[in-house]
C-alpha cells in the first residue's frame, strides 16, 4: 500500500514524532528511528523516504563547528535596495545566491528590503567582502551591518 500525506497535506502524529528524532540526530538508523517512534521498520523506512519525497524533510547535513573552518564571525546586513520591482527583487536574489559566505537571506518588512547572515573569519574579511561583492549587488542602494557579539541560539532545531 502507498503511503501518502493526508488529503489536506497535513503530517500525522507518527510523521512529526520521526521529523521530531530525526532534527535531534539525523545519524539515526531507520531501526533505531523505528523503535523510538514505536512503528515497524519496514513502516518507518516507508514514512521517513516520503517525507522526503514531499520534501517535508528538505535534507540531511552535518552541522559544522565553525570554530574548526575558521568562520567565528557572525554579521547581519541590513539590505536596501534603490528600487522595489519584481526586477530589482529577483535580480538581487539571483546575485546573492551565488555568494557563498551568504548563509541565510531573508525579504523582510521594515527599514530593510533584506537581512543576510554571514559568517566570516575576521572584521577584516567582512570589510573586503562588503567593498568588493556586498554594495556591487544589483540594485544596492544602502547596507548596514551589525556584528554579532555572542550567538545565544543558533540553528535549533523546530518546535512542533
Amino acid at each position: 500500500m502507498k503511503e501518502t500525506l493526508a488529503p489536506d497535506g497535513e503530517l500525522d502524529a507518527i510523521d512529526l514524532n520521526i521529523l521530531r528524532h530525526l532534527q535531534r540526530d539525523g545519524r539515526l538508523t531507520n531501526a533505531e528511528l523505528a523503535t523510538k517512534v514505536n512503528i515497524s521498520a519496514a513502516t518507518c523506512h516507508r514514512r521517513t523516504q516520503r517525507l522526503f519525497k514531499t520534501k517535508a524533510i528538505k535534507g540531511v547535513r552535518a552541522i559544522v563547528d565553525p570554530a574548526v573552518v575558521d568562520l567565528e564571525v557572525v554579521v547581519m546586513v541590513g539590505v536596501v535596495l534603490d528600487r522595489s520591482t519584481l526586477e530589482s527583487f529577483s535580480d538581487f536574489e539571483a546575485a546573492v545566491k551565488k555568494l557563498g559566505f551568504v548563509i541565510e537571506c531573508y525579504v523582510i518588512a521594515g527599514d530593510y528590503d533584506y537581512f543576510l547572515k554571514i559568517r566570516v573569519s575576521s572584521m577584516q574579511a567582512f570589510n573586503r567582502l562588503h567593498g568588493n561583492q556586498l554594495l556591487t549587488l544589483p540594485g544596492v542602494r544602502q547596507t548596514r551591518t551589525f556584528f554579532v557579539m555572542k550567538e545565544v541560539i543558533d540553528n535549533e532545531p523546530l518546535v512542533f
